[in-house]
């Protein structure tokens, strides 16, 4: 039996990185996925594949810094399905690697947009469903960053802590509804938007990466997406308002920062 069948989920920012993997594996496990994402090109090539591959997949266009996208998403997997199990809010955007007082308020507020407030909205418009089912799992994606700290990502450090503190909350106030919400700290991943900043700042932070994660490398969207596989399972059906750190590492330790220079 796979772990998701005739499951209905949402996956924001579903067309590369970790948002990828997890819409691949849990269509894998017999759910019936509604990717949204801005690049619109990725993101139909990537479905039409997991669909001939035998999977059921939608393609939805969402900007999740805009509030009527995030409706419109959620408001077409229902009207199409009828119901919602599981929402995964995992679209993000990596501004960072300045001093907090160089950050301009643009980027602040882009940042917040797309991290935080796209977490309210999503949980905004799917609570309705999943309270109306008595039944539902949300998953946030939150990040290392909002354990420990690294110069340069006060802003993202403070989105993802925001995060995280949100699904304890509605764990806790949902919990009665049975719905469960928990989040994902992911450590360095290999994704593209980290492929960006490593273009941005060069190869030595990748080296430095490396030596953060006392796994002694970095890790894959698709251990991410197996982490949200599980917390979207009846295999965790008594699990909720927990962060499970996929990290390898990073956040057990003293964080040690090397020399990038």
């Amino acid at each position: 039996m796979k772990r998701l069948n005739g499951k209905i989920a949402i996956v924001t920012g579903g067309a590369d990185g970790i948002g990828h993997a997890i819409s691949e594996a849990m269509a894998g496990e017999g759910a019936h996925i509604f990717v949204s994402d801005i690049d619109d090109a990725k993101g139909h090539a990537f479905v039409d594949a997991l669909n001939r591959s035998g999977g059921k997949v939608n393609y939805v266009h969402c900007d999740v810094s805009v509030e009527s996208d995030i409706a419109d998403l959620i408001a077409k997997a229902v009207e199409q399905t009828g119901r919602l199990d599981i929402l995964v809010n995992n679209a993000a955007v990596a501004i960072g690697g300045m001093p907090v007082h160089e950050m301009t308020d643009e980027q602040w507020h882009r940042l917040i947009a797309i991290n935080l407030t796209s977490v309210f909205r999503g949980c905004k418009y799917a609570l309705p469903h999943m309270i109306r089912q008595h039944s539902g799992a949300i998953i946030n994606m939150a990040s290392a960053q909002g354990h420990i700290g690294l110069e340069g990502w006060t802003a993202y450090a403070g989105a993802k802590g925001a995060v995280m503190a949100m699904t304890r909350q509605m764990a806790v106030e949902f919990g009665p509804h049975n719905v469960r919400v928990n989040s994902i700290s992911p450590g360095t991943i290999n994704t593209p938007m980290n492929e960006k900043i490593i273009a941005e700042h060069g190869d030595k932070i990748a080296r430095a990466w490396v030596k953060m994660h006392p796994i002694g490398r970095i890790g894959t969207p698709q251990e991410v997406a197996e982490a949200a596989v599980y917390l979207a399972s009846d295999a965790a059906g008594f699990t909720t308002g927990m962060d499970l750190r996929v990290d390898g590492g990073l956040t057990a330790t003293p964080r040690y920062v090397p020399d990038l220079i």
